[in-house]
């Protein structure tokens, strides 16, 4: 079918507005379905998670691990120039960095946009909003106007950095996250304002890049919606490696000056550095699509209220993703997305499943999780067990001198079934696989601690670790 924006949009058709992975997904879903398909893009395929965040984000870190790697390599035997390799020995091109980062998430757009083209998706380039709730108001990139019918409609809008009144980012100095692949030189020292997953993330990063970095947390620890054990392991890795981390403090401000930036706290206190990223959550983008024209309801924080199948309030209108502030990540979107359609257009359906979701935090070590939490347990939510295996009781991360990390396992006290695991480790994104199908299957302590798994091998700590709990 013709990727054309002026083609005409059949009657019962169905509309997208965002092309992130909520969006993209529900529209190959409903093509698969055979409903025609207009998808409503404003900042290119693939949306933030493509262009400014996860992938781009992940590439960078592929950069920043290969340097911690070397770095510590000294006890394998590595010499550089006859020396134990030390980070003083290595330097990173960033502009190289950068660029490769770019075209990574460019590349990988440009599968997605030919993947929806040959499954016969109309793109139309531009914004959307609602006339009413089956007729959608378009602005095409070039500045002219057309309408179109849906009858149905997804927001996958997505979201946007959240940015202070006092701490206007320049894109030079004062970054974004989604502004920080445009710099063509290392920043000397970074200041990374918030402490959450984003600003752990690009913390770690920068660090293994070779930036100084100081780390302002608001809370009294990185990481404090995580676990804990988890958080501390990488607080311990970050005071190693040379991050400070400025427990209890807030940033009230942050200005640019004629060498660097300046970084005002609450307390008073001011932090120089030579750029400061905004790592401070994420707002909706909500704004613009004449919600109020089709009543449709947003929460306090202006998130598009959604439920288990993706529906809005309104009949004929779904949203999925960032826009509904439901654990904000890709996989989320992209399944809320499928799940959107297939009710829809009456496929078969379960409603969405948080309990199951897996999500990473890409770190060095990093942290991946899934199903209940230590919290869940301690508050008694959960009436169960736990065990906890360090990794550096694992034979091949020895081998690798993998210090740093542990497997979390957390099972039904009376059932013996699976509810959650915490993994710390390198990989840690792949590893959390065997337990989220665990979980999903509702597979017993025994099950898991009676598979096979390769020695010597990481994934050993996971059935390692059922052993244990099937003692308890």
């Amino acid at each position: 079918m013709r990727n054309d924006d002026h083609v005409a949009v059949d009657e019962g058709s169905v509309v997208i507005i965002g092309s992130g992975p909520g969006g993209y997904e529900a529209a190959l879903v409903a093509r698969q379905l055979g409903a025609p398909v207009t998808l409503i893009d404003r900042d290119g395929i693939g949306g933030s998670a493509v262009l400014t965040d996860c992938v781009p984000s992940k590439a960078l870190i592929a950069s920043a691990n290969a340097m911690n790697y070397v770095a510590e390599s000294g006890d394998l035997g590595v010499l550089i120039n006859g020396q134990p390799p030390q980070s003083s020995q290595l330097c990173v091109n960033l502009a190289t960095v950068n660029t490769r980062v770019k075209e990574l998430a460019q590349a990988q757009s440009n599968d997605v946009k030919q993947s929806l083209i040959d499954q016969g998706v109309t793109i139309i380039q531009g914004s959307g909003s609602f006339i009413d709730q089956n007729t959608i108001h378009v602005t095409r990139a070039d500045g002219t106007t057309t309408e179109v019918h849906a009858d149905v409609a997804l927001i996958a809008t997505g979201a946007r950095p959240r940015i202070m009144d006092t701490a206007i980012p320049d894109g030079e100095r004062i970054l974004t996250w989604d502004q920080i692949y445009d710099l063509n030189e290392l920043p000397e020292k970074l200041i990374v304002v918030g402490s959450g997953v984003t600003g752990a993330e690009f913390a770690s990063a920068y660090q293994g890049l070779g930036s100084k970095v100081v780390l302002v947390s608001s809370r009294d620890r990185v990481l404090p919606g995580e676990d804990e054990d988890a958080a501390r392991v990488i607080e311990s890795v970050f005071e190693r490696r040379g991050i400070t981390v400025m427990s209890h403090s807030r940033a009230a401000s942050a200005i640019r000056t004629e060498t660097g930036v300046e970084v005002t706290l609450t307390d008073g206190q001011v932090i120089h550095g030579s750029h400061v990223l905004l790592a401070l959550g994420s707002v909706p983008n909500t704004d613009g699509l004449s919600l109020e024209a089709v009543g449709v309801h947003l929460d306090d924080r202006g998130f598009i209220e959604v439920d288990k199948v993706s529906r809005t309030n309104s009949r004929t209108i779904y949203a999925a993703g960032d826009c509904t502030g439901v654990l904000m990540l890709a996989s989320v979107a992209a399944m809320q997305g499928r799940i959107a359609m297939w009710h829809a257009l009456g496929d078969a359906v379960a409603p969405i499943k948080l309990n199951t979701v897996s999500s990473t935090i890409f770190t060095e070590p990093e942290i991946a999780t899934v199903g209940v939490s230590q919290k869940d347990l301690d508050a008694g939510i959960l009436r169960g067990e736990v065990v906890m295996l360090h990794l550096e009781s694992n034979a091949r991360a020895k081998m690798q001198e993998q210090k740093d990390g542990f497997v979390k396992i957390f099972c039904r006290r009376s059932s013996r079934i699976i509810a959650g695991a915490v993994v710390v480790s390198p990989h840690a994104s792949e590893l959390i696989h065997p337990l989220t199908l665990a979980i999903n299957e509702r597979l017993t302590v025994d099950e898991l601690a009676s598979t096979f798994t390769v020695y010597p091998s990481l994934s050993g700590s996971i059935a390692e670790a059922a052993r244990r709990l099937r003692l308890q």
